[in-house]
């Protein structure tokens, strides 16, 4: 088989590199993924095989190298469905600028956020778990549990001495002390909500394929809501950053909230029909339409 040093990924003709990666480094310590000017470092898992990642973003292409492990066609199958799903590249946002060049609100945003694409997670329990452990705290505060969690429990490749680490498995999180959570301060409710979800994952009750059998959205989102500790937001947000959802509305989102009177597109943070109303204009962009306005709250300087 031929060695192959990298992989290419056209990028779209409107993607937005700078956009990308302020994104993904808003001052916050993540602990999953490094970015060094314009490129990313990464673990990555495969079949149980463990690799790092090096995403390069270069004028129209994303370059793809294996710092450490060998390519195969699984691996490349893989790497180039993440990073596909990770940064949307399939996706035209034609018809959705033309939505917010419709409305005198948001008309702005095509040029000032540049067709910036959605973000996801493209591990949905990942994101479940983020989702518990983001709820009622700042988010800089988030960030630092999330690194005590991942590197107690998570794995991780070594390279140039540099750890860089994978999210724990469910298998791993569902045998997670709770004490040891409270240690790392996790409330109580979410020590158990955590283990709960990573409980239904390992035992097959949730699965990423399960969920994209059933019919529709309201579906997966019963088979989410179901688990203790997963409500009706979590549920969204989830299905929105994991499985790319598009018409999913954080209902009850303070920044959504914000976002939405900072427009004066609502009348107050109760006013649910006017929210409806916004939506209602955004059918099939409803999550894109989420992640502007969240967008539109932390400007660049």
């Amino acid at each position: 088989m031929k060695q192959i040093n990298s992989l290419q990924i056209p990028l779209p003709s409107d993607f937005n590199t700078e956009e990308c990666l302020w994104f993904l480094n808003r001052n916050f310590d993540d602990c999953i993924y490094r970015i060094e000017d314009n490129t990313i470092l990464r673990a990555i898992k495969v079949n149980n095989d463990k690799f790092s990642l090096k995403i390069e973003f270069k004028h129209n292409l994303l370059n793809l190298s294996l710092l450490v492990g060998e390519w195969n066609p699984d691996i490349e199958k893989y790497v180039c469905e993440f990073v596909n799903h990770w940064f949307d590249l399939e996706t035209d946002l034609s018809s959705f600028n033309k939505k917010l060049e419709s409305q005198k609100a948001l008309k702005y945003m095509p040029e000032d956020f540049a067709s910036l694409r959605f973000i996801s997670m493209p591990d949905l329990y990942e994101a479940l778990c983020w989702c518990i452990i983001g709820q009622q705290i700042n988010l800089k505060f988030a960030y630092t549990i999330k690194r005590r969690l991942v590197e107690h429990y998570g794995d991780f490749v070594l390279y140039n001495d540099e750890k860089y680490y994978l999210f724990p498995s469910p298998e791993i999180l569902q045998d997670a002390d709770p004490v040891l959570l409270r240690e790392m301060q996790f409330s109580m409710s979410k020590a158990n909500y955590l283990i709960n979800i990573s409980k239904a994952f390992a035992s097959g009750d949730i699965s990423v394929e399960k969920l994209s059998s059933l019919p529709d959205f309201i579906s997966r989102q019963k088979m989410l809501t179901a688990v203790k500790g997963i409500g009706v937001w979590t549920a969204n947000y989830a299905l929105m950053k994991g499985l790319k959802e598009r018409n999913c509305i954080p209902y009850g989102d303070a920044g959504l909230l914000n976002a939405l009177l900072n427009h004066k597109l609502i009348s107050d943070k109760k006013d649910s029909d006017g929210i409806d109303a916004v939506f209602e204009k955004f059918k099939g962009w409803e999550s894109y339409l989420v992640f502007y306005l969240w967008r539109s709250l932390s400007p660049r300087v």
